[in-house]
């Protein structure tokens, strides 16, 4: 299963990330989990949010540019060797991953991973049995 995750350029300068997440607050889309990358010239916020659809028309229509990207996002054991395990398995199978953000709640991790192959990917995980429902 995957997801779909929002890639917003943002220039860099002061104020431009908080005018994002003020607008998503303002329409009620709850920002689950992100990441910001940066250039010298802009960064690159990726997001999962709660109204995808949503979020992309107000975000476009407030002249942000704004990218949808299908990821996986997999659940595993909040323990030390845990992704190291789940990726072991994707590079087994030549799976390269392109980026990945992930974040911790208690006994639980949640990972985000774009995949060089998609399709395989989720195949792989699926026969892992890896949880790669819906995260959030």
């Amino acid at each position: 299963m995957t997801i779909k995750q929002l890639s917003v350029f943002l220039e860099n300068k002061t104020g431009r990330i908080n005018d994002l997440t003020r607008i998503l607050g303002r329409e009620g889309i709850n920002m689950h989990a992100f990441s910001m990358a940066e250039t010298p010239d802009f960064g690159i916020l990726r997001l999962i949010v709660s109204d995808v659809e949503r979020a992309v028309e107000v975000l476009r229509g407030e002249n942000f540019a704004v990218m949808l990207t299908d990821v996986v996002c997999i659940k595993c054991d909040n323990r030390a060797g845990s992704l190291s395990t789940i990726l072991e398995r994707l590079s087994e199978r030549d799976i390269f991953i392109e980026y990945m953000y992930a974040f911790a709640d208690g006994a639980m991790a949640n990972i985000v991973i774009r995949p060089n192959n998609l399709e395989q990917c989720v195949e792989i995980l699926q026969q892992c049995n890896c949880n790669i429902q819906n995260c959030f």
